[in-house]
């Protein structure tokens, strides 16, 4: 059976995430506009600096919490990654749909209200509620297939 939109974008979504280094969330993103993909991430250390599945996880060795102290990661969030790309490469991402295999952290929804991203479709929660509650305030439609 031929996959709908969502479904498609939704599948590459996964397959993004499978290049993920995190050792605790693979987490894979794709900018989609007008049906064409314009950018991707996946969750991990900037380029060029080891990655944490070779020297562990210091969030994990410090016992926080998902959602907590973001700060302490040395990686990047898969949301902030497509965004560089399209910085990287001159890709304008205004307007675009954003599809995650999580919902946006709280730092993330603010990146995407300001590069005008128009909407967020996840495959699945992330625990922070002042994310959700920024991007309502912001009339940022997410929706979870």
């Amino acid at each position: 059976m031929r996959p709908s939109w969502d479904e498609y974008f939704a599948e590459i979504t996964k397959l993004v995430a499978k290049r993920s280094t995190c050792l605790r969330r693979r987490v894979g993103a794709v900018l989609v506009k007008d049906r064409r993909i314009l950018t991707t991430g996946y969750n991990g250390s900037p380029a060029g600096l080891t990655h944490c599945a070779e020297i562990g996880c210091l969030r994990a060795k410090l016992g926080v919490p998902s959602g907590e102290k973001s700060e302490l990661c040395r990686g990047l969030h898969a949301e902030q990654n497509a965004i560089i790309q399209a910085a990287l490469h001159g890709v304008n991402i205004k307007g675009a749909v954003l599809y995650v295999t999580h919902q946006p952290c709280v730092t993330c929804a603010k990146m995407l209200i300001n590069a005008g991203i128009t909407e967020i479709i996840t495959l699945g929660d992330y625990p922070d509620r002042l994310a959700r509650e920024m991007l309502e305030e912001a009339g940022m439609p997410v929706r979870k297939i």
